[in-house]
């Protein structure tokens, strides 16, 4: 409700461009703001448990505590990005587009090496795996890349 000498609240999407008020558009929008929602408590769950567990060195590495910092601030960054994609904002759509392929690249030669990392901690990224290749196939369905198609002069 709107006070006096105040615009009235608007519906976050009324300022879309049509097609990204599709219902399509608007599904994989959701799905992926709720993968990458998912992907934040995932990562900063883990990050809590490193900072319970530290004292045991067994399985909490130097290398356990560089890449879970890491995963936090990417996925806050790419909640960032979806939320401003969301919004119709096509550099945020680019930027999430490339953050989470790389994410999810990384995580999946992170889970593929071994010895690198802890046996616990390679079963959370494999989990934060399928969350972002869940936001991979979202973001790069035909409609989605057609919605945030940059006109060619």
């Amino acid at each position: 409700m709107a006070t006096p000498g105040t615009a009235p609240a608007t519906a976050p999407t009324e300022s879309l461009s049509p097609s990204l008020n599709h219902p399509h558009i608007q599904r994989a929008l959701r799905s992926t703001k709720r993968l990458i929602a998912c992907y934040v408590a995932l990562s900063v769950g883990t990050l809590a448990a490193v900072v319970v567990l530290r004292d045991h060195h067994d399985i909490v590495t130097g290398a356990v505590w560089v890449r879970a910092s890491i995963v936090v601030a990417a996925s806050l960054l790419m909640a960032s990005f979806a939320a401003r994609t969301a919004r119709g904002h096509s550099r945020s759509y680019l930027r999430l587009r490339l953050s989470s392929a790389a994410m999810a690249v990384a995580i999946a030669v992170i889970v593929a090496l071994p010895g690198t990392f802890p046996a616990w901690l390679k079963v959370e990224q494999a989990a934060c795996g399928v969350l972002l290749l869940g936001v991979v196939l979202a973001v790069n369905g035909k409609q989605m890349r057609s919605a945030f198609a940059t006109p060619r002069a």
